[in-house]
């Protein structure tokens, strides 16, 4: 299987970029104790360096996320991008929640460099996938949410089938999430103006990293592509 994501000329235009790769195969298990600890490790780090959410609106990720909000039409105060709304669930004392080896590796990588991580079923996609601005009735159904028809201009991710996987850089669908069945995966990494790709690109990496050591995940011939 080949995916290949393009984004939108008007998304590029505001500086919109990811990085993508797809893992032919994987095994979905329940957290190891290791990743356990470095979940733990990471949440301690970021306590430790950023001290309370006020602090977080002050990193420079952070802001460069927010202000590509901004410039979307949409308030980054009540829809926060995920790196960020991690951290601000481990700033407010609370833990990330263990879901399997897969997700919490992709969580793990978000948390510590607040860049937005989308990981995808590849079984349950169809390519190619584009990055755009939602016609407007789309529908969209958020993990641990209700389906809702989608506003003219939210940026969503969209296979080619019309099914919005993602948007962006904030909530991942139920349709394509990643379950106990899952042996294959897209994972997609969400850039802005002011985010050095190269620190995009690393953030894809180390959940590959991950990967390997937790999902037993075939890497070999993987290869990490940007747009």
């Amino acid at each position: 299987m080949k995916v290949e994501v393009v984004v939108s000329d008007d998304l590029k235009g505001l500086g919109v970029f990811v990085y993508y790769a797809l893992v032919p195969s994987l095994k979905v298990l329940p957290t190891p104790a290791g990743l356990d600890r470095e979940l733990a490790r990471v949440e301690a780090e970021v306590r430790e360096s950023l001290g309370s959410p006020e602090r977080l609106t002050e990193h420079p990720v952070v802001r460069a996320y927010r202000n590509l909000l901004w410039r979307l039409g949409i308030d980054p105060t009540k829809i926060r991008p995920s790196g960020e709304a991690l951290a601000r669930r481990v700033l407010h004392g609370k833990s990330l929640p263990r879901i399997n080896s897969v997700v919490d590796s992709g969580n793990l990588v978000s948390l510590k460099t607040l860049v937005p991580i989308g990981i995808y079923d590849a079984a349950r996609i169809e390519p190619p996938l584009t990055l755009k601005r939602a016609a407007g009735g789309e529908e969209f159904r958020p993990i641990g949410g209700k389906p809702s028809r989608l506003k003219r201009g939210t940026p969503i991710l969209v296979d080619a089938s019309g099914k919005v996987l993602h948007i962006y850089p904030h909530r991942d669908s139920e349709e394509t999430m990643v379950r106990g069945e899952t042996t294959s995966i897209l994972i997609v990494s969400a850039g802005a103006p002011g985010v050095p790709r190269a620190e995009v690109k690393r953030a894809l990496e180390e959940v590959l990293s991950l990967l390997g050591r937790y999902s037993h995940a075939v890497l070999e011939g993987v290869e990490v592509k940007e747009t």
